[in-house]
């Protein structure tokens, strides 16, 4: 394997969140089979996907005899636009990855897509989401001789997939996949094979597309839609698709269940013109504010949305209602990523950095605000005194959720429990605390209800939903011997 990488990177100094009041989703998957431009669409591709991670991105591919692999820090744009890195990546076949890492620095040994050398061939992963038994299970491959070079929980279906003593490739991968829980989309990619699976729930997200006859797998169908691909389906629950030339198939790693896919795909993480389990993005956003404005309508003179996520749901409320929609928050989206903030003074203007406050729409208006979650609650904060001082009358917070009340273990990072505003407060002390003139969530049966369903099942619901509700939907092995702050396995990067 020929590879390229960058020197170990230290943790990214974001300037954009310090208080960790943003949930962020750990990364993207993108892979196509066949196409002479494989790494150039890639890239491509993970352009597309990079409200999925910024931290960092790799692609590796395979030319007929040897795998290639570029692995950097920072957006694709860095480092994925020039010729010269597209050509080394040779071969007609690749795939990639965008980085979020949950918890710990972000050192390259954790960049993906990983790789390894198996008895079978050269075997090389790329993951979304989290597995919940992966300490477990590296507890126990260590136990036994194993050396792992990384601290990312996909490294141990490689292992896994080492250790099989199955003949061929793919029986090697569905072993690996019994053995794991939790929370994932994978892309793989052999000497023969792009290998695409995704967990028996369907938490996370994974389509098939075509372009010029061949199959592409992705995260979402928006990087379908900026290569010119078509999109033929998701994949399902369940399910390892498998491509080569001799076409695609379909293999059942999983006994069939009903899907129950990530609520907060559709709220936050997906870009609104993706459709997720085919279901457009920006609809239901839209939806949620009609539920919202229903539901908890406000005696006010304009609808404002936080930017970016919650404009749509803000069109919504302000449809439904009849108000006048103003972008009274311009966001800056040219805010360098490691801008340094050397004193407290100076970090207090973070805020402003990101959004800062159109007075000619605010000064003397009584103003809905529309954001699509609250997780800390320290940006609210800000944003509410942002609005005041703007010259606004009065500040009513309009969240297009219900509370996060539990922490994520399936791939988002959310602070621990003691540390959502949600978990700590009640309603009127969360109006306090972000110094709102009301504040009002959308419900859980609200939710739904934008979603089409007519309400949360409780026995069987729809949705993963557990940030909401504390159902986990998967066992949480890793939770007894790591305990929640540790669960994820990027957090033994500290």
């Amino acid at each position: 394997m020929s590879a390229r990488t960058a020197p170990a990177m230290a943790p990214v100094a974001d300037g954009l969140d310090r208080d960790g009041d943003t949930l962020r989703e750990e990364c993207g998957v993108f892979g196509i089979f066949g196409h002479p431009d494989a790494s150039a669409i890639v890239a491509l591709g993970l352009h597309a996907l990079q409200h999925r991670g910024q931290e960092a991105a790799g692609i590796v591919s395979f030319d007929g005899h040897v795998f290639h692999s570029e692995r950097r820090p920072g957006l694709v744009g860095d480092s994925f636009s020039d010729r010269s890195t597209i050509e080394h990546l040779e071969g007609r076949s690749a795939i990639g990855h965008v980085r979020y890492s949950t918890t710990g620095g972000t050192i390259l040994r954790n960049v993906q897509p990983l790789f390894a050398e198996l008895a079978s061939g050269g075997l090389a992963v790329a993951h979304n989401g989290n597995l919940t038994n992966a300490l477990s299970i590296r507890r126990d491959l260590v136990r036994d001789g194993a050396i792992t070079q990384s601290t990312s929980d996909t490294e141990v279906i490689l292992h896994l997939a080492a250790r099989s003593r199955a003949p061929r490739i793919i029986e090697r991968f569905t072993e690996a996949l019994r053995t794991i829980e939790g929370a994932y989309a994978l892309v793989a990619l052999t000497n023969k094979k792009l290998i695409g699976a995704r967990d028996p729930l369907g938490i996370r997200p994974l389509v098939i597309g075509e372009l010029d006859g061949r199959y592409i797998l992705a995260s979402e169908t928006c990087a379908l839609d900026i290569i010119g691909a078509k999109f033929i389906r998701d994949v399902e629950n369940g399910e390892i698709v498998v491509i080569s030339e001799e076409g695609l198939e379909s293999i059942r790693f999983a006994p069939r269940q009903p899907m129950r896919p990530c609520i907060f795909e559709y709220i936050y993480f997906a870009r609104p013109d993706s459709v997720v389990n085919g279901k457009s993005v920006y609809a239901v956003r839209k939806n949620i504010g009609h539920e919202l404005a229903r539901e908890a309508p406000a005696d006010a003179d304009i609808v404002i949305p936080v930017p970016d996520s919650g404009v749509p749901a803000a069109l919504g409320f302000a449809q439904e209602t009849g108000l006048p929609f103003e972008m009274g928050i311009i966001r800056n989206h040219y805010v360098g990523r490691t801008f340094i903030q050397p004193t407290q003074s100076v970090r207090e203007l973070g805020v402003r950095m990101k959004h800062s406050a159109n007075r000619a729409a605010v000064q003397g208006k009584r103003i809905v605000l529309v954001d699509d979650s609250l997780v800390r609650g320290t940006t609210s904060v800000k944003i509410v005194r942002m609005m005041r001082e703007a010259g606004a009358k009065e500040v009513h917070f309009r969240i297009a959720s219900p509370p996060i009340t539990y922490p994520d273990f399936y791939g988002i990072d959310t602070p621990e429990r003691e540390k959502l505003l949600a978990a700590t407060h009640d309603l009127e002390g969360m109006r306090r605390y972000i110094g709102a003139d009301s504040l009002a969530f959308l419900s859980i049966d609200g939710l739904y209800h934008a979603m089409g369903e007519e309400r949360r099942d409780a026995e069987h619901p729809q949705y993963t939903d557990h940030c909401f509700t504390g159902d986990y939907p998967t066992c949480l092995t890793d939770l007894a011997i790591a305990g929640p702050k540790r669960l994820a396995m990027l957090a033994e990067a500290d």
